[in-house]
């Protein structure tokens, strides 16, 4: 199954990426609820979350762990929320968004449009709280 974050993997598409390891991506999503929004996925295209291994599902857990523990010190906001939606992209992946107000997970919004350079900045922001 190819899809969008597949290529991403692979490096056909660029991505501002956060962090990386063996089996899992995290980088910033280009159309953000907020400054700062994370996806993290697991490098084996999977559909739906819920089709990964547990052993999978738990290890996809802990990086989005790490990954929240570093957004929230660059974003210095009250809570990272976490969603798992999966219809954008049939590839399994977990939002992470920093959080001052419930209204900031509200995926009904317009998004922000920001440009690169302003993708690369925050990027770096987040990757020096590592």
């Amino acid at each position: 199954m190819t899809t969008l974050f597949t290529r991403i993997v692979e490096g056909e598409i660029p991505c501002h990426k956060i962090l990386e390891d063996e089996k899992h991506l995290a980088f910033l999503d280009i159309m953000p609820l907020k400054t700062g929004h994370v996806l993290v996925i697991p490098k084996r295209p999977v559909d739906y979350i819920f089709d990964l291994e547990p052993d999978e599902l738990a290890e996809l857990n802990k990086f989005a762990q790490k990954v929240a523990i570093g957004l929230k010190k660059a974003m210095q906001c009250k809570r990272i929320g976490v969603a798992v939606i999966g219809l954008e992209v049939p590839h399994a992946h977990i939002h992470l968004v920093p959080m001052n107000l419930m209204s900031d997970m509200d995926f009904t919004r317009p998004k922000l449009n920001p440009g690169n350079e302003e993708l690369s900045r925050t990027a770096e922001l987040i990757r020096a709280n590592f």
